[in-house]
């Protein structure tokens, strides 16, 4: 991963992770997911979306707009 990309959202669902990335997307922040989540047991670990760290600040005002907890 390139240099200045900030975590802004972790879950261990990865629905929720990838719903958190779309919602960005559609307000054109790139987003991407990192699965840290054990290959043999989905309990163990995180789904982590990064962001640009440019735009965490609008991304921060999207996810309170759309009311998504942090």
């Amino acid at each position: 991963m390139e240099k200045n990309w900030v975590k802004i959202y972790t879950s261990t669902d990865y629905y929720q992770a990838e719903i958190i990335k779309q919602v960005l997307i559609e307000h054109e922040i790139g987003a991407v997911l990192f699965n840290r989540q054990s290959s043999s047991h989905r309990n163990f670990g995180n789904i982590e979306v990064y962001i640009h760290q440019d735009n965490f600040s609008h991304a921060i005002e999207i996810m309170v707009m759309n009311q998504i907890s942090l």
